[in-house]
């Protein structure tokens, strides 16, 4: 069952986990874009998020784990609403290291949602759609069952079978988002777990080819991170929530050749490939089912693919690296 609530006239104060990372940061700017949005605090422990990515904002920026219950507690206390954004991301690390994620992904989770029950905080958390795994069926709705293919993928059903569980069980108002490949500004490249699109982007910058896992065939249904940060806003300014997982995608398949295509487009740059072995715990195919997103949020316009590669396009090109 899902419900909403008017938006209310004291402006809402939010803390993000997680917020000086890709998706955090980008949620804090549009956070603090809004009337309605009084207070942003940022809590980052900076294992993957930088502070540099919340320059020149009022969000204030708290240096710190989410496995620190006295900080959370500090934190989630002057807060109206949680976004809960925190996580060790990337299937391979996790495979280099399966419990970091769990303890990361799972048991922050927990302590995260226990700061929230204390004082019945709406939460809004970040799952993932790594959840569906083996499952084939396409396009992924939430009542399919749920395989995990990695640690991370079973590490991210962990935490968001405990917001769903703590929704139901103590009354907690939440919902969990299963993200689907978002891309966008500040998604750093340059490294070993980075994601698709800032890889791809990266070595054609750089005039290298782009690495190619498998036969470049299997699809992703990628989300721009400006239309997941609008959506996260809404969801705590209408305090939304939902007993059920939510897909937060549009139902769009794109192949991973597919995507160098559009960038060699975007970017007017000869591109070439290069293949190598598919890598452990990858899904093959990836697209949402939409359905249950646009009940809750009806009026909810996506931004289209060619679009957002321009813009991410944009931004890379204007980091000293590449000038």
């Amino acid at each position: 069952m899902a419900g909403t609530s008017t938006e209310r006239h004291k402006p809402v104060n939010v803390l993000v986990t997680g917020g000086a990372g890709f998706i955090g940061a980008n949620l804090c700017r549009e956070l603090v874009s809004r009337p309605s949005i009084g207070k942003v605090v940022a809590l980052d422990d900076l294992s993957t998020g930088t502070a540099a990515n919340l320059a020149d904002t009022d969000v204030e920026l708290v240096e710190g784990s989410i496995l620190d219950r006295d900080l959370l507690e500090d934190v989630v206390a002057g807060a109206d609403a949680v976004v809960h954004l925190a996580a060790r991301p990337s299937v391979p690390r996790s495979l280099a290291d399966p419990f970091a994620s769990h303890e990361v992904n799972a048991t922050g989770t927990v302590r995260v949602l226990e700061a929230c029950r204390r004082r019945n905080t709406h939460l809004v958390a970040a799952s993932s759609s790594s959840v569906y795994g083996s499952v084939t069926s396409l396009p992924k709705h939430e009542d399919l069952p749920t395989r995990p293919l990695s640690p991370y993928a079973a590490s991210k059903l962990a935490a968001e079978s405990y917001v769903l569980a703590y929704g139901s069980a103590f009354g907690l108002p939440a919902l969990a988002f299963r993200f689907f490949n978002v891309y966008g500004p500040l998604q750093p490249a340059g490294h070993a777990y980075a994601a698709v699109v800032p890889s791809f982007i990266d070595a054609a910058l750089r005039g290298e080819p782009l690495t190619v896992f498998g036969d470049g065939h299997q699809t992703r249904d990628f989300t721009y991170v400006g239309t997941v940060a609008r959506v996260l806003a809404d969801a705590v300014v209408r305090k939304v929530t939902c007993a059920s997982p939510v897909n937060l995608a549009f139902g769009t398949r794109v192949s991973v050749l597919e995507l160098a295509h559009h960038l060699a487009k975007t970017m007017e740059l000869a591109i070439e490939t290069r293949h190598e072995a598919p890598r452990r715990g990858d899904v093959r195919d990836s697209q949402a089912d939409d359905g249950s997103l646009r009940g809750l949020f009806t009026e909810l316009t996506a931004v289209p693919l060619e679009q957002g590669l321009t813009e991410t396009v944009k931004w890379f090109r204007s980091l000293p690296a590449y000038a």
